[in-house]
């Protein structure tokens, strides 16, 4: 016996009494089947229904459904348990109604959504998932398209008549087809693919082909019960256009969080919504100056310390000592360049060290191979590392590391 599908014809009843038809132990997981259940299975780019089944009886157990999975027509609703139920056995099932209407808002609101994309742009909706962050759309613009392109601006343009199919509070329209030759017969904006056990869904009227669809999932009584349809992203794939939207109360506390992040850059901005990126402009250039001029400065005091290490190295200056300056504020980035400018004065190695990351910048001319003595030495002191004959960089764990590497590299040069 297949199990019978309450959902379909009424998608607002929250519990039912039924009975077990099937019992299936795999996985170390109890699955069951019922004569008849409120859950809907996984389908049409919907989720499945979570709730609980309620074992009538002197000892009365309580489950929670972790899965719904329809199959051959009879439906399989996994337990949280591995109990042996009997076959028989008189039950309560109650779903979920928070995550029940939840999946209807933004399922609903994805016909309609696709729907005015279709009509007004002759896109076809290619994908749809239903994702715990967001939903996502995939329009094709194929032989029926009206656009040679989708642009963000299209987009907005579906959203605002999308919400305003939402404000007339259209009725939606589900009905239920037999076979492939009855469903045929009516309008709709995308062929079938399935041959028997059809529903399609429209909204407003019967004759409405660019509304009208083939659906397996639960939808909302009228347009209105979604509430409010946003998108938030285009972008392309795989030939196709992806627009990230969502709809119902997910889209409302979204846009809630956007505003509340607007309003707070506003209050940093000391501006309001309607100049805040005016405010944001003249605060990024300001910004832009203040990093140009960072970077000539930074430019500056490199060159003098490649003029100062240069002028050093010609006097003698680094004889009979490590030849090493250390360095607390210029970064790593930074030495690499003073390192690559010293390089053609540099007779043997001089040392560049970073003191806030423990690490040595060695320097040739490239007679000497930087790298290699990296290589070869900078393990025995759990150090790591790399680069070529003129410029290597050996990192450390401690400070004195550096000093015992340094010394070593030197008595090896003498």
């Amino acid at each position: 016996m297949k199990t019978k599908k309450l959902f379909k014809d009424n998608p607002y009843l929250v519990k039912t009494e039924a009975q077990i038809t099937e019992v299936i132990n795999s996985e170390g997981k109890t699955a069951v089947t019922f004569d008849q259940t409120v859950f809907f299975p996984e389908g049409g780019g919907q989720p499945w229904d979570l709730g609980t089944v309620t074992l009538r009886g002197p000892e009365a157990k309580v489950y929670n459904i972790l899965k719904v999975i329809e199959s051959d027509g009879d439906i399989l609703h996994v337990l949280d348990t591995d109990d042996d139920i009997p076959l028989g056995t008189e039950c309560l099932l109650e779903i979920d109604w928070e995550r029940r209407f939840d999946n209807m808002q933004r399922h609903t609101g994805e016909h309609i959504f696709t729907g005015v994309f279709d009509r007004d742009f002759g896109g076809t909706n290619r994908g749809f998932h239903m994702g715990d962050d967001y939903m996502t759309i995939d329009i094709s613009l194929e032989d029926r398209a009206k656009v040679d392109k989708l642009t963000w601006d299209m987009v907005l343009e579906a959203e605002l008549k999308s919400n305003e199919i939402i404000y007339q509070d259209l009725p939606m329209i589900v009905r239920h087809f037999n076979s492939f030759e009855e469903a045929s017969k009516e309008p709709m904006r995308k062929p079938l693919s399935v041959e028997e056990d059809i529903t399609l869904v429209g909204f407003g009227s019967t004759d409405y082909d660019w509304a009208c669809v083939a659906c397996c999932g639960t939808h909302l009584k009228s347009t209105a019960q979604v509430g409010l349809i946003k998108a938030f992203k285009l972008e392309s794939n795989k030939g196709m256009y992806r627009i990230y939207f969502e709809a119902g109360r997910r889209a409302f506390i979204r846009y809630q969080q956007e505003m509340e992040t607007l309003h707070t850059l506003g209050r940093k901005l000391s501006a309001g919504t309607e100049d805040i990126l005016s405010k944001y402009d003249a605060q990024a250039e300001k910004n832009h100056e203040k990093s140009f001029q960072f970077s000539q400065l930074k430019k500056e005091v490199i060159s003098r310390e490649c003029s100062r290490i240069c002028d050093n190295l010609a006097v003698g200056m680094y004889d009979g000592i490590i030849p090493c300056e250390r360095y607390n504020i210029l970064s790593l980035d930074d030495l690499t360049q003073l390192g690559r400018a010293l390089s053609p004065s540099v007779k043997k190695v001089f040392f560049l060290v970073h003191e806030p990351s423990c690490t040595a910048l060695l320097v040739s001319d490239g007679k000497i191979n930087c790298g290699r003595l990296v290589k070869e030495n900078a393990g025995i002191y759990n150090g790591k590392g790399g680069g070529n004959d003129i410029l290597a960089r050996a990192i450390f764990t401690k400070t004195e590391y550096v000093d015992t590497f340094m010394d070593l590299i030197e008595k090896h040069l003498r």
